[in-house]
């Protein structure tokens, strides 16, 4: 069994030693980025890490075991493994044979044209696995970023959402999908592949890694005092219940603002709207609990 070993920033080499046991007779070394003409990827950190590393992982189609250990654990929790110990028991499945590998779909992000000329922007399309967003989730991400990881490990999303619910200002946001079209101005739009981000806040309930939709989470202008009492019911999955949101399924769509605004997804940022965000399906192979 030979396997190659990718680090994020919290990971220690001292992490890799259960996956070594001389009785799962596997050869693992460290690497920069996946390679083909081997067994297993293993990455030991969390949704940003993963999310780096996603089109050569679908390039090659090397199978993905996740150690979490980032400040951000949705994507390994999306798959049974919910701590190093779950990791470590997948990770014995498949070295003898079980054949826990699964394939996933992920979403994926292209950057359009913006109507003005001035401000065009071009580029690759962009791969994520748990959830991209649009608004005031987005400007928390961008404030949660600029922590120390330390902090960003311990609430520092949720953090920056609460600082954030007081300084955001509603601006029209436009989803438009095969079956539905809403535009209106809003708070922010999440698009989920799975159904949690910001280290377990399940803003896309609904959302399955192989059925091949994205969950659409559409919240609208309201109040900040709405918005305050909003934020603790996403931890449930029970926001889906309020006036304010409407949430669908869809294998696309395009995602347009009214003023040019930051996408991010898996925590991370990818580019500005105006983009188009559709399902790549069973892209990704995955060692899963």
């Amino acid at each position: 069994m030979r396997a190659v070993a990718i680090f994020g920033r919290n990971t220690r080499a001292g992490d890799l030693a259960p996956f070594r046991r001389a009785d799962l007779d596997a050869h693992i070394t460290r690497a920069h980025s996946p390679e083909a003409g081997v067994d297993a990827v293993l990455i030991l950190g969390g949704d940003g890490t993963v999310h780096r590393h996603l089109a050569t992982l679908v390039e090659t189609q090397v199978p993905l075991l996740i150690v979490p250990g980032g400040s951000a654990n949705d994507f390994a929790r999306s798959l049974g493994l919910h701590s190093k110990r779950d990791a470590i028991a997948a990770w014995e499945q498949f070295c003898r044979g079980a054949g826990n590998i699964c394939e996933i779909d992920l979403g994926k992000i292209v950057p359009l044209a913006d109507k003005d000329a001035s401000t065009a922007q071009t580029g690759n399309s962009v791969l994520f696995t748990c959830i991209a967003g649009v608004g005031l989730d987005s400007e928390a991400n961008r404030r949660a970023n600029a922590m120390p990881p330390w902090l960003r490990a311990r609430g520092g999303y949720i953090y920056s959402a609460l600082v954030e619910i007081a300084r955001w200002t509603p601006l029209r946001i436009t989803v438009s999908a095969p079956t539905k079209t809403l535009s209106e101005p809003a708070t922010f739009v999440a698009i989920g592949n799975a159904p949690t981000y910001g280290d377990g806040m399940k803003m896309a309930p609904r959302a399955r890694l192989d059925d091949g939709l994205l969950d659409v989470c559409f919240v609208r202008r309201t109040s900040k005092r709405r918005l305050l009492a909003f934020f603790p019911t996403v931890f449930f999955g029970r926001h889906l219940e309020l006036p304010e949101v409407e949430y669908f399924q869809t294998p696309s769509l395009r995602l347009e603002t009214e003023r040019r605004m930051d996408v991010y997804a898996d925590g991370e940022y990818v580019c500005k709207t105006p983009v188009e965000i559709s399902v790549k399906n069973r892209a990704l192979r995955v060692i899963s609990a």
